[in-house]
């Protein structure tokens, strides 16, 4: 077992910078639940209808909270796009 031992003005200032990254980090999360709008940007859409027809088919998941409401599940989404990745083309090379 190995023992480190700082000052306390080094553990404060390590403290300090921890304290700061988690703010930075939390403030960066995404709402779970976006607007149409926003899934539209996401997914590279302009179409409300492409929207709703990913939605229709159950490729993403939405919430309907009120009639007039739909969010979209953001994880769902990249999941979606994730899914629908195609690997790069490699190339074989012979070597003699």
């Amino acid at each position: 077992m190995q023992v480190i031992c700082l000052e306390d003005q080094a553990f404060n200032a390590i403290l300090d910078r921890l304290f700061d990254r988690f703010q930075k980090e939390l403030a960066q999360k995404e709402d779970k639940w976006i607007s149409p709008e926003e899934a539209m940007q996401k997914l590279r859409i302009t179409s409300k209808t492409t929207l709703q027809k990913l939605r229709d088919e159950g490729k993403i998941r939405y919430s309907q909270p009120a009639k007039k409401i739909i969010l979209y599940d953001l994880d769902s989404i990249y999941h979606y796009l994730n899914e629908n990745a195609r690997e790069t083309f490699k190339m074989n090379v012979i070597k003699r």
